[in-house]
This record gives structure tokens, C-alpha cells and sequence, in this order.
């Protein structure tokens, strides 16, 4: 068996990571820029959160045909109990968050493209539906900073404390 994941694996990952920092970045500094660079920061916003939503859903296909790679030392059963918990709402929050906030778009009623391609919008605005759906984004974005912390924590932790590969497997660089 494996001692790393796929390259596919890894690469899907740390995509996925670098587009999920440059979503919440995005949102987090808009306010700081000027008004007249807020459009950018949207779009950036909304272009990085549904290539999350395209690459976690790649993510999910590769994950069933390649299983993980075994923790050696292998943990407890309850961690790793704790450890598919975690995964599994990590897959639920990334490929949920785009779909709610491209709904949280659809109903503002406004034109509005991603990679140049005109996406769809609801005829008549629904300024009740727009904010219930986006109070619930941006519930879970914020759940996320909490998750994906324990994320991180968690893979630093295997490697730095219980010393096992944990982290190694998920490291780009040498082939096994």
C-alpha cells in the first residue's frame, strides 16, 4: 500500500487551499480597499469559492477510488473517528458554502459572470430569500475559520507530537 496520497490527491488539495484562502481573503480585505475596487474583490470572491465547489467535488470522486494512505503509527479508533468527522464536514462546508453563496447571487436578480461566462439569475429579485441564504453562507464561512483550524492543528499536532506521517502523506515532493 501507499505511504502518500495520489499526486492528484495532494495537488487537489493544496488547489483547493490556496483558492479557499483566496476567497476568505478576498472578503475579509474588501473592506479595507476602496470602494471602487470592491467589484474585484467580489469577483474574486466568487470565482475562487466555485472552483472550490468544482475541485472538492473532484476531490470527493478521486477520495472513493483511491483510498488514504495508512497512518503509521496507527492513532486510536476515536481518532480516527474524530479525523473522518472532520473530513466530512470539511467535504459537506466546501462543496455547500458555493452552492448557497451562487443562490445568495442568483436570487439579488442582477447580472453577473464568472470566468466570462454569464451565469443565471433569478427574473425578480428576492431581497428576503438573498439574505436568509447568505446569513447561512456566511454562518458556515465563519463555522469554517474554527474547522479549518482544527484542521491544520491537527495534522501539526500528528506530526510534531505523536510523530506519525499524518502530515507527510499529504506533502508534494518525492514519489514513494
Amino acid at each position: 500500500m501507499r505511504s502518500k496520497y495520489t499526486a492528484l490527491q495532494i495537488t487537489l488539495h493544496w488547489l483547493v487551499f490556496l483558492l479557499v484562502v483566496g476567497a476568505y481573503c478576498a472578503m475579509e480585505l474588501k473592506g479595507f480597499a476602496p470602494r471602487s475596487y470592491r467589484p474585484i474583490f467580489n469577483a474574486t470572491h466568487v470565482t475562487c469559492g466555485i472552483s472550490v465547489f468544482f475541485l472538492m467535488v473532484a476531490r470527493l470522486l478521486v477520495r472513493i477510488k483511491y483510498r488514504a494512505p495508512a497512518i503509521i503509527p496507527k492513532p486510536h479508533p476515536a481518532i480516527i473517528g474524530v479525523s473522518h468527522l472532520v473530513h466530512t464536514i470539511i467535504y459537506l462546508m466546501f462543496i455547500t458554502l458555493p452552492i448557497l453563496g451562487f443562490l445568495t447571487v442568483y436570487f439579488k436578480g442582477s447580472d453577473w459572470s464568472v470566468f466570462g461566462i454569464s451565469m443565471p439569475h433569478a427574473m425578480e429579485p428576492d431581497e428576503d430569500m438573498e439574505f436568509t441564504i447568505k446569513s447561512y453562507h456566511e454562518l458556515i464561512a465563519n463555522i469554517g475559520y474554527f474547522v479549518i483550524g482544527t484542521h491544520a492543528f491537527a495534522a501539526l499536532f500528528h506530526h510534531y507530537v505523536w510523530k506519525d506521517n499524518t502530515l507527510l502523506r499529504m506533502m508534494p515532493g518525492k514519489k514513494e
